[in-house]
């Protein structure tokens, strides 16, 4: 039997055990670093199933290990992240959340449960290929410094040395049965962005007595917008306009229709494709806030929390998944990706080791299965997830038999 049509049928065969396994997850779902009985959970399976793993990575990370023939020859890392979001639930299923204001709303189930259905088959054809497949499941993807960067420094792309990494992500505006890939730099940087502006606080029918900090918030806000949110304005280090998005979600006084405040503040994001240009940027936001506040004679402060690298998939590595992905899926249900300016942590592995981050759909229309990802309704058509077990075989096992 050919290797396509193996996996495809072992992926058919445990697809009930992997849609059982993501609704367990699914209805217990944890914050980020408190993933506990998620791990648990995920140690008994992969306990069960005969697969060796070590634990007390970040606390509740895990890292399993399938060996094949000749383990030193190359080893293959399949990240799955295990975190979920402080959202409630609005989803009328039976595998609801239980836990009050948490959800999977970003599809970290999916992501654990098809990374062990493909653990489990490829742990079932360990004796048809050569070298190591290390399985990294991770917390706090969600939330910096992010879980993948913990556990980098915890050794996990050691012992044995991580060769290639692959992962995947769901994508809800994509119809499930279909794949997408992006060659090279694939997802933004991010920063967060916080600004204190402190002014001198009265009564707003004496303005010679107040310096109003709302005034000096607004120009800052202005000028920033001037400077980088304009199309000429984003020329970064190679001279070329540079993908680049600074926006402020979040501005807070507390004053009142007749009161001036002490002070404001302001939170907003960076992302960027560029790490040299990242940089002059924050120099720049920080000239901006230090002009601007000593012109009004004030004091003011901006913090910024600098987060997950630019994610850049491995061309090589890349357009070798796409074309096994085409010939396991059909060329019909394999697209190429635009640039994305939402932000990943599993970067931080693609600048260390040759990686692919590619796309599952997981919509139905005709299902009504259509809601975003971070929304309290964002839910997947479930046979997504024996696309995922079976491609992400057939993708790890395509390459440690080049």
């Amino acid at each position: 039997m050919e290797l396509n049509t193996k996996i495809k049928t072992l992926a058919k065969t445990i697809f009930p055990k992997v849609l059982e396994i993501r609704r367990h997850i699914h209805q217990h779902p944890e914050l980020s670093f408190k993933e506990f009985e998620t791990s648990k959970f995920i140690q008994q399976q992969l306990t069960e199933a005969g697969i060796s793993f070590t634990t007390g990575y970040v606390e509740t990370g895990i890292v399993a290990l399938i060996k094949g023939k000749n383990p030193d020859k190359k080893t293959i890392l399949l990240r799955a992240d295990m975190d979920a979001l402080p959202i409630e639930e609005k989803n009328n299923v039976d595998y609801k959340s239980e836990n009050t204001g948490v959800m999977h709303a970003c599809g970290h189930d999916v992501h654990s449960s098809i990374a062990l259905g493909a653990a489990f088959i490829l742990n079932e054809l360990k004796g048809e290929f050569e070298g190591t497949v290390k399985i990294m499941f991770q917390p706090g993807e969600e939330v910096l410094p992010g879980g993948a960067s913990l556990m980098i420094q915890a050794g996990v792309l050691e012992n044995p040395k991580v060769d290639k990494a692959i992962a995947l992500h769901v994508f809800p505006g994509m119809e499930t049965g279909k794949v997408g890939f992006k060659s090279g730099m694939y997802m933004a940087s991010t920063d967060e962005l916080y600004i204190t502006v402190n002014g001198k606080g009265g009564h707003a029918a004496m303005p010679a007595e107040y310096i109003n900090p709302l005034i000096i918030a607004s120009e800052i806000l202005l000028e920033i917008n001037k400077q980088y949110m304009q199309p000429d304005a984003l020329a970064g280090t190679t001279g070329e306009n540079i993908p680049t998005v600074i926006a402020f979600g979040k501005i807070e006084g507390k004053g009142a229709t007749n009161v001036i405040p002490e002070k404001v503040e302001l939170a907003g994001t960076f992302r960027t494709m560029d790490e040299k240009w990242r940089e002059s940027v924050h120099l720049q936001l920080k000239k901006i806030v230090k002009t601007i506040s000593e012109k009004y004679k004030v004091d003011s402060v901006l913090r910024i929390e600098k987060g997950y690298p630019f994610l850049v998939n491995d061309k090589d590595l890349t357009d070798a998944c796409f074309a096994s992905a085409q010939n396991f899926l059909g060329k019909e249900n394999v697209e190429e990706l635009p640039l994305r300016m939402t932000a990943e942590d599993f970067a931080f592995i693609t600048q260390k080791v040759p990686s692919c981050f590619f796309r599952l759909g997981t919509a139905n229309k005709e299902k009504g299965i259509t809601s975003g990802v971070h929304t309290s309704t964002f839910n997947i058509d479930e046979s997504a997830l024996e696309t995922g077990v079976g491609l992400m075989t057939y993708l790890t096992i395509a390459e440690l038999k080049k």
